[in-house]
């Protein structure tokens, strides 16, 4: 028994004596392997040039970093992106009245009447047809006479400019008379505006009064006078009467001599039929360059259907140096004549571009089989004639703020600002100062 043991610790021993050797023998192998892959590593370090590599963990910790940088969101104006868009709007519109054209001239051909013009073709007139757009202009009526003078001091460098008298006006109270009174705008700068004096039931009143605008005479040629004549009311809103336009200032006047005129007062032709009533209102933010058009309510719209109601909306035109650039609508009302819409329409338009821009509002009549049907429309801006025209001016005096008004719906838009030679002028005296 005792020898079977101490052959068992005789087996014993030598395994772990044998695994102790193996153990040794790999680790002095590792050695020098290590030895080897670092001579190879100096031998391809002075055979190779010195590349300057950074490592690959490094790399990706950076293209991390990069990717971060790309997607952060960063807080950048879009007014300007909004006002590109707006320009490239404006640039797409084709003006066709200034597109030259030339006629090609074409070799004569014997052998063949290709080309050949036979009058007996063009005998017959023709007309040419207005589309609705084109013939979308109220036609003009005088409402009296309006007397100024005008003339340039170069010592105080100013315009001065008399408003005398009126003549002829028409009857716009119920006791057969008005109460007129005059503003006068030096456009299209609008910081400075003068009135004058209401006069009291008289439809001749005698003014005699001056006004002096600080302005250099080289201005002067990009300036122009407007005289907007109204009649007073107490209770409500004035009434436009007329204006009167005087263009090329620069040529108008005289240095050295005062001027005097005698000139219509224009104003639209007003519809018989009673269209209806449109209420809205104007803001614009010069910062952001936002123009918003809130659509408030009508009221006594017209009768459109067999069931003596309508399905009204409203359809805002935006447009720029005459050309359309943008329109937005409301939603449509269902069987009612004083619909209620509270709807906004925000147009974006550059405080450089906001001198050039007007505005076409349309009512129309929603129709689910036919074509819709126009109810009445209203023009809006600097250049046409009415309560657009003082909507819009107020709306540029008070920025940031809006000025609500109702409009008379009509048939046709109403007509623009003639121009100095539409209008008749007459001199009546020229005296030295």
């Amino acid at each position: 028994m005792a020898m079977v043991l101490l052959a068992a610790v005789s087996l014993q021993c030598s395994s772990t004596w044998k695994w102790l050797l193996g153990i040794a023998r790999q680790d002095a192998q590792d050695d020098d392997d290590g030895e080897l892959g670092q001579q190879n590593a100096i031998r391809i370090s002075h055979s190779l040039p010195d590349l300057q590599s950074e490592p690959v963990t490094h790399e990706y910790v950076q293209e991390q970093k990069d990717n971060k940088k790309v997607l952060r969101q960063t807080t950048l104006p879009i007014v300007p992106m909004r006002h590109q868009n707006f320009q490239r709007q404006l640039s797409h519109r084709l003006d066709l009245p200034n597109i030259q054209f030339s006629i090609c001239s074409l070799e004569n051909r014997n052998d063949s009447r290709l080309g050949l013009i036979k009058p007996e073709l063009y005998k017959k007139d023709l007309t040419r047809q207005e589309s609705n757009e084109s013939s979308s202009t109220g036609e003009m009526e005088n409402a009296g006479k309006l007397h100024f003078a005008v003339r340039y001091d170069k010592e105080i460098e100013g315009l001065v400019v008399k408003v005398l008298e009126a003549r002829e006006l028409p009857i716009k109270d119920v006791t057969g008379s008005s109460d007129p009174y005059v503003k006068v705008y030096l456009l299209p700068d609008r910081k400075k505006k003068y009135q004058t004096k209401v006069h009291r039931k008289n439809l001749n009143p005698i003014f005699n009064e001056t006004f002096i605008f600080s302005v250099l005479q080289d201005d002067l040629r990009e300036r122009y006078l407007q005289f907007s004549v109204y009649d007073f009311d107490r209770f409500s809103r004035h009434d436009l009467i007329g204006q009167v336009v005087l263009k090329d200032l620069a040529e108008c006047i005289d240095c050295g001599h005062e001027i005097e005129y005698t000139m219509d007062i224009m104003c639209t032709v007003q519809d018989k039929v009673d269209l209806g009533e449109l209420m809205l209102s104007l803001c614009y933010l010069p910062t952001a360059g936002r123009l918003t058009v809130t659509i408030i309510k009508a009221r006594n719209l017209k009768k459109m259907d067999i069931t003596g109601s309508s399905d009204p909306y409203v359809k805002v035109y935006l447009l720029c140096q005459g050309k359309r650039i943008k329109k937005k609508k409301t939603s449509v009302k269902k069987g009612c004549l004083c619909p209620v819409y509270n709807e906004a329409l925000v147009f974006d338009v550059p405080a450089e571009n906001i001198e050039d821009v007007s505005l076409i509002v349309k009512v129309i009549d929603y129709d689910r089989i036919g074509s819709n049907e126009l109810m009445g429309c209203t023009a809006i801006g600097a250049n046409f004639i009415g309560i657009g025209r003082d909507h819009w001016l107020e709306m540029l005096d008070n920025p940031r703020k809006p000025v609500a008004q109702w409009y008379n719906l009509s048939e046709t838009v109403a007509g623009h600002i003639p121009s100095v030679e539409q209008l008749p002028m007459k001199v009546l005296t020229l005296g030295a100062m």
